[in-house]
């Protein structure tokens, strides 16, 4: 896998796209795939971590990529780095000069940057494409600005995948990101009532800076992470009304016409289509009632 590392830690000099990329959507690869080519320095995506806006404002940003999953996917793209640049108040109080030369010349000993055109940085937001070309023609960095990419809805954003998968709308979600969405989780020990009403389920702890679908179950593909073979199953997401209204939101999955042994396993998961909302039943033998027409309707989706 490319390397996923600090400032410090970079191979240098680099040619380096700069932003969120969080998606990696056409636009976002259409920047990156600038800087695959260049023959000038290693071929590094920059981005921040924690997201600005956390330090910033103490919002919570759930990521669609987490920086082990876009180290993957940046691999096929001909990046050979991720560098993830610790952004705290000091590095937030920078100008876009200081944020220029400290960062992206001293450290990273940048020889071509390309970012996209709504790309700001530095104190307040202060620097965009303009000043940064400036201060690339001052000091003989090649800066590429990429255009806007949109389609028939708008402009192709993170915000409008977000949009999609909080909705539901996988379908939507995969278009908009140009694959299918995914997400990994540790198989941990549940209260085993899934077994006992004849639906024994996968309890996962999915990794709290991931962005998961909006609650509800879902018709969906699973696998071990070691395993090439997704298979069919069914996934509930969200709270437990029936059993426990009160317990915390749980990922469940039940693998369909297939029993695993998947005790302290890792599972990835590929939800494909959201099948009903969540809801109280009066009844264990209701919800058993429920989640086995759950489980048909998921097979004639997946099959």
């Amino acid at each position: 896998m490319i390397s996923l590392c600090s400032p410090l830690q970079a191979n240098l000099p680099t040619a380096l796209a700069l932003g969120s990329f969080d998606g990696l959507h056409a636009g976002h690869r259409s920047v990156i795939t600038t800087i695959t080519s260049s023959s000038i320095g290693i071929p590094t995506v920059v981005s921040f971590w924690p997201h600005p806006r956390e330090v910033l404002f103490g919002e919570t940003r759930l990521r669609l990529d987490l920086p082990s999953e876009k180290a993957k996917l940046l691999e096929p793209l001909g990046v050979k780095q991720l560098v993830l640049v610790p952004f705290n108040l000091s590095l937030a109080s920078l100008s876009a000069q200081e944020f220029f030369h400290q960062v992206l010349i001293k450290q990273l000993q940048a020889k071509h940057i390309s970012i996209g055109a709504n790309f700001r940085f530095g104190k307040n937001r202060e620097g965009d494409p303009e000043i940064l070309s400036k201060l690339g023609r001052e000091f003989n960095v090649k800066v590429t600005v990429g255009k806007i990419i949109t389609d028939k809805h708008g402009r192709m954003s993170s915000s409008r995948i977000r949009s999609a998968l909080k909705a539901g709308d996988l379908k939507l979600t995969n278009n908009l990101l140009g694959r299918e969405y995914s997400f990994r989780g540790s198989v941990v020990t549940g209260k085993g009532l899934g077994r006992e009403i004849g639906w024994p389920t996968a309890n996962l702890q999915v990794d709290a800076r991931k962005l998961l679908p909006s609650p509800g179950v879902y018709a969906a593909f699973a696998k071990e992470s070691h395993s090439e073979e997704f298979l069919p199953a069914v996934m509930n997401l969200g709270p437990q009304p029936t059993i426990d209204p009160n317990a915390p939101s749980a990922t469940e999955v039940h693998f369909l016409n297939r029993k695993l042994n998947l005790e302290k396993k890792e599972l990835v998961v590929k939800p494909v289509e959201q099948i009903r909302v969540q809801k109280k039943f009066d009844t264990l033998k209701d919800l058993s009632n429920q989640i086995k027409l759950d489980a048909n309707q998921a097979l004639s989706i997946l099959t």
